[in-house]
């Protein structure tokens, strides 16, 4: 019998100017005559010596390592990390980024809901799974879908930081959103601080990462599409020195 080729599922979203993220970002696409250009400079040729003048197409990219689908670093997060020099995205160990996928569905939630441990809790007694150290838990809002509205950054389920922690104390060193960011939108953050200024409320848990390793993914995409779990995920980053964060193409393995 013929074996049964495994689904891979893409959970990236494109590293594409349509995107409505508020960082900055630009493409510049450059074309094949212009691939002339530049190869008759690196070759010393001329433009009309490639064959029909045409060189190799390619593309200058401006933007941040937190563009598209990506991973968080720890030195994204603090200077330090569990009293150590926070570690950048190229220190980080490989065998984190590959590893047994868990999908919590928040698509119950309304947008900028806070996750706390208790709503992990139920969520997992839901699906009848227990977490175990280096699963890799990705929080589903369905936000990716509404990816080119000019909200896209607003509409997300958060996580608090309480079930942050509560997730690092299962083993878990990846954690990941279909939204624009780990913690309750900017927006939010931002309106509960100006009524009440205290500590603890902006990126309260990416500074979680000041006490506990962990990595997060930011942006990915097409949850909907996986299983509660029973799946492989893939998110290596890419290579950055001394990056803060690493673009990844994230996808899923389902037997």
């Amino acid at each position: 019998m013929e074996k049964k080729k495994p689904r891979i599922i893409d959970l990236s979203v494109a590293i594409e100017e349509d995107l409505k993220d508020p960082l900055p970002f630009g493409i510049r696409y450059e074309s094949h005559e212009e691939g002339a250009q530049l190869g008759a400079k690196l070759f010393g040729v001329l433009p009309e010596d490639f064959p029909e003048g045409k060189g190799l197409a390619g593309e200058q990219l401006t933007l941040t390592g937190h563009a598209g689908t990506h991973v968080d670093a720890p030195w994204h997060y603090w200077p330090t990390s569990e009293g150590k020099p926070a570690r950048t995205i190229d220190e980080m160990p490989l065998d984190w980024f590959f590893n047994d996928g868990v999908v919590l569905d928040f698509t119950d939630k309304p947008p900028a809901y806070e996750v706390s441990i208790k709503d992990l809790q139920q969520k997992l007694l839901e699906i009848n799974y227990t977490l175990k150290p280096y699963d890799i838990v990705m929080i589903r809002s369905d936000a990716d879908k509404k990816r080119y509205e000019k909200n896209y950054a607003d509409i997300h389920v958060g996580v608090s930081a309480e079930a942050t922690f509560w997730l690092i104390e299962q083993g878990i060193k990846v954690m990941g959103t279909d939204g624009w960011g780990w913690d309750t939108p900017l927006k939010v953050q931002a309106a509960d601080f100006a009524n009440n200024p205290r500590p603890d409320v902006l990126w309260a848990a990416h500074y979680v990462g000041k006490e506990k390793e962990y990595c997060q993914i930011e942006k990915l995409a097409n949850l909907d599409q996986l299983p509660p779990f029973g799946f492989k995920v893939s998110v290596f980053p890419v290579k950055i020195k001394g990056g803060s964060g690493g673009w990844t193409r994230a996808v899923a393995i389902v037997n």
